[in-house]
C-alpha cells in the first residue's frame, strides 16, 4: 500500500537474506577472496546473531550459485570454502532462464555469434599446434562411422568451447562453455526435426574443417566470418529460431 506521499511500507528482508548479504559484502570489498574458509557454523551464527538454521539457509543458496563449498565433517577440512574456479551455478541458472523463455531467441543468437566470432578471431592468433590437434582430433571424432546425433552434438559442442579455451581467455571460454550447455536440448531438437540429420552433419563438418583451417593459417577476419555463417546456417537449416540483420 502506498500513501499518499508516495511512501512505501518498508519490507521486512529474510534473516537469511540479511546473512548472504553481509557475505557478499565481504566478497566485493574484497574482505573474504576465493579459497577462504568462513568461520565455523557455531562461530559465524554467534557473530552475525541469527539462528544456525537461517544461517544453513544462505550457506545452501550460496552453494547452488557456486559461490561456496560446504564440506561436511568438522575439523579443518570441514566448514565453507569461498569457490577458486567457477562451480555450475551460472550453468544451471542460465539453463533454466532460457527454458523458461526469459531470453528472446534472437538475443541468445546474438551472444552466439558475438562470443563465437570474437574466439574464432583470438583463436587464430593466441593458439598454439596443440590446440589445432585437439581440434582436429574432435573434428576426426565426428566422423566416425555410425555416429548417433546425440554424441555428433557434443563433439560439436566441443569443438566451440575449444577454440574459446584455445584463445587462453578464461572468462570466455566459460561463458561459452556455460552456453552451449545451456542451449543443449535447443540443439538436439534442431537435429530431430531435420528430414536427414547425417547429410546435414556433411556440412556442419565440411564448415568446421574450414573454421580450423582459417584459425591454423592465422587467418583472423575469414575464421570469424566462416563461424558466423556456419552458425546462422544450421539456425536456418534447424530451424532452431531467432534472426538476424543480412541473414
Amino acid at each position: 500500500m502506498t500513501t499518499a506521499e508516495g511512501w512505501q511500507p518498508v519490507q521486512r528482508v529474510r534473516t537469511y537474506e540479511q546473512v548472504m548479504s553481509q557475505i557478499e559484502e565481504r566478497i566485493l570489498d574484497g574482505r573474504l577472496k576465493a579459497g577462504d574458509r568462513l568461520p565455523s557454523e557455531r562461530d559465524l551464527a554467534l557473530l552475525l546473531g541469527v539462528s544456525r538454521p537461517s544461517l544453513r539457509e544462505s550457506l545452501r543458496v550460496l552453494e547452488a550459485l557456486g559461490v561456496v563449498d560446504i564440506r561436511r565433517g568438522g575439523g579443518v577440512d570441514g566448514g565453507a570454502v569461498l569457490l577458486s574456479a567457477p562451480g555450475p551455478g551460472f550453468v544451471n541458472l542460465l539453463k533454466l532462464q532460457l527454458a523458461l523463455g526469459h531470453f528472446d531467441s534472437t538475443d541468445v543468437l546474438d551472444t552466439r555469434v558475438a562470443l563465437e566470432t570474437w574466439s574464432c578471431s583470438e583463436a587464430a592468433y593466441r593458439s598454439t599446434d596443440i590446440d589445432h590437434t585437439r581440434l582436429a582430433s574432435i573434428l576426426d571424432d565426428m566422423e566416425a562411422p555410425g555416429i548417433e546425433a546425440h554424441e555428433f552434438n557434443r563433439l560439436d559442442t566441443a569443438f566451440h568451447v575449444t577454440i574459446a579455451e584455445s584463445t587462453g581467455n578464461t572468462l570466455t571460454a566459460h561463458l561459452m562453455g556455460s552456453l552451449r550447455v545451456a542451449i543443449h536440448r535447443q540443439m538436439i531438437e534442431a537435429y530431430d526435426r531435420l528430414d536427414d540429420w547425417r547429410r546435414t552433419a556433411v556440412t556442419v563438418r565440411q564448415e568446421h574443417r574450414g573454421i580450423l583451417q582459417a584459425i591454423t593459417d592465422k587467418d583472423a577476419a575469414g575464421a570469424a566470418r566462416l563461424v558466423s555463417e556456419h552458425i546462422h546456417d544450421f539456425y536456418k537449416i534447424g530451424n532452431v529460431g531467432g534472426t538476424y540483420p543480412g541473414h
